[in-house]
């Protein structure tokens, strides 16, 4: 650990990360973007290190970046390319970037034929 990195607060975090001398858990709602960014103003947070996709995909890295909070992570626009397989599939097609053959189907009967 960084002698200039103080303590560390992980959401929702578990268990097993809390033997770490100076890591916390915290029952913040990273779904709520309002009160990620009052913890971290409360806390002095310097860096928000943000995922997995489903956070990312939500906005939290934009919303924490336009609080002033420095946050690494992508936007939501960027996270979209790993948060949705079918919109990536979509936009490589789009472009004629190479990659494997995919459908997309919402009668199963149809995709097993």
């Amino acid at each position: 650990q960084a002698a200039t990195c103080g303590d560390l607060y992980c959401t929702p975090g578990n268990a097993g990360i809390t033997i770490e001398e100076g890591v916390q858990t915290v029952a913040v709602d990273e779904k709520d973007h309002a009160a990620v960014i009052a913890f971290c103003k409360e806390k002095s947070v310097g860096l928000v290190v943000c995922g997995p996709e489903a956070p990312l995909v939500d906005g939290l890295a934009d919303s924490l970046n336009a609080a002033g909070i420095p946050c690494f992570g992508p936007s939501a626009s960027a996270a979209r390319l790993e948060g949705s397989k079918a919109f990536m599939k979509d936009l490589l097609l789009k472009y004629n970037i190479p990659s494997a053959k995919y459908q997309r189907f919402t009668d199963p009967a149809k995709a097993k034929a």
